[in-house]
């Protein structure tokens, strides 16, 4: 059953993060295009990544003996939102950072945690999702890539799809069969740290209709794995991915995808006469923000408790991207209605971005139909 999301304030000694992050961000994002802080989480700068580590905000809740700040997950909550609020580019350390990270400390073997825990604190190991696959999409228990025992580990066969930067990353997490059929469905499925500078490994990088190229296929011919590619036990990939995906689905990136476009919006509406149907407009967005800020937060609480709010953050992301979804089309109806008035171009340029890229937000981190189902059954409706 779901959980009660209780309200929850940041305590001070994380709230006072803010203000240091927020300068840093003043600096060094300054005269960054609205369309390019539209970008932030998809936005790739490895160089960025590396000054957010020299300051100790990559790993930030890692232990020290890793490279981490030893920081709860409320001050990562406050240096996500700030990051994410900015337009940061944050995406070369993101899914690393944020779920791989975690993971290797939750469920790696000592060795692993020593090697590359401290190589995602210094922005030097960037991590890509091995998940999504042709013909299976968000259905993940029907995936068919292929690991099988071999000399000294393991061979493995097969192709990931919808693989965000996978032409940028140094390693993939990788769910992948290792037992079983895909009628199986959620036996026999495990979890490898993939090398994409493996022989065997390709990636074939696929443009948007932005014209950018944040996600991939990625092919595997007869890759040679050592036997410590594997994470956690083998056939447990099931409960290990449901464990990472709820630090995926529950993060402020779920509510801020569409802030920059917000932002230049009130910044043009500011310069008009007042127009009761914008304020109307806005007043809508602010409360479902608010409310859903509220909800994300109180999931960060979860889990600064140790526990693992699955079906909490799968309703998070699902309320959160319709809204990120629905600011484009709200925002491009309201300039409109007002076609008398002159319209800045960085305003023009970052709707008509965003409105390219939002039918991908309810995709990425698992579709609305599945999320759906999973709230069903956390609600002990199916």
């Amino acid at each position: 059953m779901i959980d009660t999301l209780e309200l929850i304030a940041i305590p001070p000694e994380d709230e006072a993060l803010r203000a240091e992050v927020r300068e840093f961000l003043a600096q060094t994002l300054d005269g960054l295009a609205p369309d390019k802080r539209a970008r932030s989480w998809m936005g790739f700068d490895a160089g960025f990544s590396r000054q957010l580590a020299e300051r100790g905000w990559l790993g930030l809740t890692l232990p020290r003996e890793h490279g981490g700040s030893a920081r709860g997950h409320f001050a990562r909550f406050v240096l996500s939102e700030e990051l994410l609020g900015a337009g940061a580019p944050v995406s070369a350390h993101w899914i690393a950072d944020r779920q791989s990270a975690p993971l290797i400390l939750k469920y790696g073997t000592l060795a692993q945690q020593a090697f590359y825990l401290p190589r995602i604190c210094r922005a030097e190991a960037f991590f890509c999702i091995g998940m999504s696959e042709p013909g299976s999409g968000s259905d993940l228990a029907s995936i068919r890539t292929r690991a099988v025992p071999a000399a000294g580990g393991w061979r493995l066969n097969g192709s990931k799809i919808w693989t965000t930067n996978a032409h940028r990353s140094h390693y993939m997490i990788a769910l992948v069969r290792t037992s079983g059929t895909a009628e199986d469905r959620h036996q026999g499925l495990s979890q490898f740290i993939v090398d994409l500078s493996l022989p065997g490994v390709s990636v074939r990088p696929i443009e948007d209709l932005a014209g950018d190229a944040h996600f991939s296929e990625v092919f595997f011919d007869n890759v040679e794995l050592a036997e410590d590619a594997l994470i956690g036990a083998e056939g447990a990939g099931w409960a290990q991915v449901n464990a990472e995906l709820a630090f995926e689905r529950s993060g402020p990136e779920r509510l801020y995808s569409s802030i920059a476009l917000l932002e230049c919006w009130l910044a043009h509406c500011r310069g008009q006469a007042e127009d009761t149907a914008s304020q109307a407009v806005l007043g809508g967005i602010l409360s479902q923000m608010a409310v859903l800020r509220a909800m994300s937060l109180s999931i960060a609480g979860k889990l600064a408790a140790g526990l693992s709010p699955a079906t909490e953050a799968a309703l998070v992301k699902d309320l959160g991207t319709e809204l990120e979804q629905a600011i484009p089309r709200l925002i491009g109806d309201a300039l409109a209605r007002r076609p008398d008035l002159p319209f800045p171009p960085p305003l023009l340029r970052t709707l008509a971005y965003l409105e390219q890229v939002a039918p991908t937000f309810s995709l990425r981190g698992g579709t609305r139909e599945i999320l759906r189902g999973i709230i069903a059954r956390g609600l002990g409706l199916r």
